[in-house]
């Protein structure tokens, strides 16, 4: 039996594990352990060991072939792999280091304890600085990642809310502290944020192009400053393309996109669909089918909007999307009162009300949104104007002024929302949640 100081001068061999269960090799292996005071192995199971493979000593006991085949269903991860067998042909050494085998032991040497326990010494300080560059390794690439995420959040806070690049890190550190989260942790959210509420804010101003594009259509039809309309068309339609192009961007490089892939393809057709139509020759039939593949585009859009807010799993993110809705809203406001008193249609005149009722409802919410600031609050007043205004210009509709009013009151509505929903997206409190 070896003596005590002889097992003690081994206690980081202790870990080995084998991947082989019997034969006469095995059993020599076993015994030579035994000389050395080492417990046997334990047998290597994939499921019991491959998250704690670092820094094992797996021997095997085999032919260099049959090794070969076993690491085929076998993972031993990073551990240091030792073959204990028969002398491979120098043919084979390529795969066997392709394989993941560290080394290659005689069988004679397990007939030598002295020089078994030295080699395994040295196999396992292999297999703890092979530990300590993976460590070390894994250290560099975090850092070198949150590094990258800080530089992207201290460009968004920038960006949006005009801060320097010192000012834009001290956010960033107290929200850090603040949340007792690693301060790239915080970095990525504000980035993975500020993405998500500007593919939301794009998402929902699909929305609003697709009311806006009619309304346009419908004011040149019935000559209402139709010169800028046709100019404000073809920008409502420019944008219409730059939005489906940045989701589609976007979406390529976002994470979970198949949970609204189908929905940008169906914005996507809806949109190319309308394009078509508003290049026919101007006139009631004309506008009726536009109007409805509008609604179709405006379907699809609130589809899109929806799916992408539930994908985000950011509940701040939806104070960007009931303010974006605002915009559709006026659109849709301008277009119905034009086409019902240009065509005498009774239900879309009689649908107005509901419109009006639901506009209003979001402004108050808007109005009492905790997320709100100083610059919010002058949007916000401002649009309640060009609201009154609407609301006269809707109640002289049947007067050639009335239809102006209702007409320059909607864009300034719409100019409105947009800078309010770009001022919710760039917000620290959205930014920051």
């Amino acid at each position: 039996m070896p003596s005590s100081a002889a097992a003690a001068a081994l206690p980081d061999c202790l870990r080995l594990t084998t991947l082989t269960e019997d034969g006469p090799t095995k059993a020599r292996l076993d015994a030579a352990l035994r000389a050395l005071g080492l417990p046997e192995p334990a047998l290597w199971r994939t499921a019991e060991h491959r998250d704690g493979a670092v820094g094992h000593v797996v021997l095997v006991c085999a032919e260099a072939q049959h090794l070969l085949d076993m690491l085929t269903s076998e993972s031993v991860g990073v551990a240091t792999l030792v073959l204990i067998g028969p002398t491979p042909s120098p043919g084979m050494v390529p795969a066997l280091l392709a394989a993941g085998v560290n080394d290659w032991w005689p069988v004679s040497l397990l007939d030598d304890p002295p020089s078994l326990r030295v080699t395994l010494a040295l196999a396992r300080a292999r297999a703890e600085a092979g530990q300590q560059l993976q460590q070390a390794l894994q250290r560099a690439t975090r850092e070198l990642d949150e590094r990258k995420w800080v530089d992207r959040a201290k460009g968004v806070l920038m960006s949006a809310r005009g801060l320097d690049e010192q000012q834009a890190f001290t956010l960033l550190r107290g929200a850090a502290m603040h949340a007792n989260l690693r301060l790239g942790e915080v970095s990525r959210s504000v980035t993975e944020t500020a993405g998500w509420a500007e593919a939301l804010n794009r998402s929902g101003q699909l929305r609003a192009l697709s009311q806006r594009l009619l309304k346009l259509a419908v004011q040149r039809w019935v000559g209402i400053e139709p010169k800028q309309a046709r100019l404000d068309q073809t920008g409502a339609q420019a944008r219409l393309v730059d939005n489906l192009r940045h989701l589609t961007e976007w979406s390529a490089q976002a994470s979970g996109a198949a949970a609204w892939g189908v929905e940008l393809a169906r914005v996507r057709d809806a949109g190319q669909a309308l394009e078509v139509t508003l290049k026919e020759r101007l006139g009631g039939p004309m506008l009726l089918r536009a109007d409805a593949e509008a609604e179709v585009l405006l379907d699809s859009a609130e589809a899109l909007t929806a799916a992408l807010e539930q994908a985000s799993g950011r509940r701040a993110l939806n104070v960007i999307n009931q303010c974006g809705r605002q915009r559709m809203r006026v659109q849709r406001i301008a277009k119905q009162a034009l086409l019902a008193h240009q065509l005498g249609d009774a239900a879309r005149r009689d649908g107005l009300p509901a419109l009006l009722d639901e506009f209003e409802a979001v402004l108050r919410e808007l109005d009492e949104t905790p997320l709100s600031n100083a610059d919010i609050q002058l949007n916000l007043s401002n649009a309640r104007d060009a609201w009154l205004r609407l609301l006269r210009g809707l109640h002289g509709m049947h007067t050639e002024s009335g239809r102006l009013t209702i007409i320059q009151a909607g864009d300034a509505l719409l100019a409105d929302f947009e800078r309010l929903t770009a001022a919710f997206e760039h917000s620290l409190q959205v930014l920051l949640a």
